[in-house]
Parts: structure tokens; C-alpha cells; sequence
């Protein structure tokens, strides 16, 4: 005799079981598409093709395509500035030692991901959109820069660090990874030997590192 499911007994549509994944694949997909196409050129057709999306299904979670953009960076890169933030917070932390960990998490989490590729799309579309750029240097930048600022004051307190301009100070420390992510979404096809990044950002460190020391000339420690 056949056996019959009850509807309590159906495995519910396939549709309903991706539900919750959705939003996280349009994304991921919107991620991809803007750093491929770049802001003006990305269509939410494309968008959603690459999620497995109708595009109808993903104006349900998406009003616009500024919408999707903010999300992509409130989801993806505000999290790692929280996360920084706590870690600013260690009132404990070696200020030198923290200063590395900062630099060398950030292009954990953005180098060899497609994130680095985003602060190269704002730069080259700021000029024509100007509100995206604010929102990118209020959700981003100004938050990134007063973690480090953050840092530097208290090495200074501390008598860690030498008395500096703190705002061009924070300039010249985010400057190296800033250029890294830029790089690698540019030239990094054309030249024929392999950048060594985190070779590069680990000299960048201890120069700025030396630079700001309290007794100059003073070696740093490195990392345990």
C-alpha cells in the first residue's frame, strides 16, 4: 500500500527553506557585481541573476540599488570596524602591538576578499555620487580613523609615543593599506613578480612605528 504524506509531513518548498540564506546571497552577489562593474554599471538584473534571484525577489529585501549598496557595507565591513572598536578599548594592550594587530586584521579581512575592491569603487565614483562617498566616509573612514586615533592618544598618555599630529599620523598609517587594496584591484595584473603585501605592510608599520617611538631609534617588538 502507497504511503501517503500528510501536509504537516511535506518537506516544505524549496523556496521557503532558503528564506533566511536569501538576503545574505544577494549580497555576496551585489559584493562581487559592484567590484567587477563598478557602482554605475552594475544592474540589480545582474545582481540578482548572480544570487539565483528574480529581480522582483530582490526588490522584496532591496528598495534600490543604493539600498543594496549600503547594505553590502553596513553587513560586511561594519562589522570589522566593531570589531577593531573593541579592541581599541584594551586599555591593557601594548600600543605598538595593537597598532600592528589593527593594520594586519584590516587587510586580513579585506585583501583577499572581495571588500578591498570597494574602497577603489568609491574613490573613482565619488564625483558622481557624492552621497554614496559621504555615506562610505561616515560608515568607513571616520570610524577607521578614530580607532587609530584612538590608539596614538593613548601611546602618547602612555609615554609610548612622541607628541604628533594625531590626524596626519592616523593619514600615514592607513595610507599602506589603503594603497595595497587599490593596488591589488589595479596593477597588481600588470607587474610580472608578486607584490609581497604583507611584507610590504609590515615594513610600512615599523617605519611609522620608529617614526612616532618616544626614544628614537628604538627597536619594536614584533608579535608573539
Amino acid at each position: 500500500m502507497a504511503l501517503h504524506h500528510t501536509d504537516a509531513e511535506a518537506p516544505p518548498p524549496r523556496w521557503q527553506r532558503r528564506k533566511e540564506a536569501r538576503p545574505s546571497e544577494i549580497l555576496a552577489a551585489a559584493m562581487e557585481t559592484f567590484v567587477e562593474h563598478g557602482y554605475a554599471a552594475t544592474k540589480l538584473e545582474d545582481v540578482a541573476k548572480r544570487a539565483g534571484v528574480t529581480k522582483g525577489t530582490l526588490y522584496i529585501y532591496f528598495e534600490s540599488k543604493e539600498a543594496l549598496f549600503k547594505a553590502v557595507v553596513r553587513e560586511s565591513i561594519v562589522p570589522i570596524l566593531a570589531t577593531a572598536e573593541q579592541m581599541a578599548q584594551d586599555r591593557s594592550a601594548d600600543p605598538k602591538l595593537l597598532l600592528r594587530r589593527l593594520m594586519n586584521d584590516w587587510w586580513e579581512a579585506m585583501g583577499p576578499s572581495g571588500l578591498g575592491g570597494l574602497p577603489k569603487l568609491v574613490m573613482s565614483e565619488a564625483t558622481n555620487f557624492p552621497e554614496l562617498a559621504q555615506f562610505w566616509y561616515d560608515e568607513v573612514v571616520r570610524r577607521g580613523r578614530q580607532v587609530f586615533a584612538q590608539v596614538l592618544r593613548r601611546g602618547m598618555e602612555q609615554g609610548t609615543f612622541r607628541s604628533v599630529d594625531v590626524d596626519l599620523a592616523v593619514r600615514m598609517i592607513l595610507a599602506p593599506v589603503l594603497m595595497a587594496a587599490i593596488w591589488k584591484h589595479s596593477f597588481l595584473a600588470c607587474e610580472k613578480e608578486a607584490f609581497p603585501v604583507e611584507q610590504y605592510l609590515a615594513t610600512s608599520i615599523d617605519i611609522f612605528l620608529r617614526g612616532v617611538a618616544a626614544t628614537p631609534g628604538a627597536p619594536e617588538v614584533l608579535d608573539a
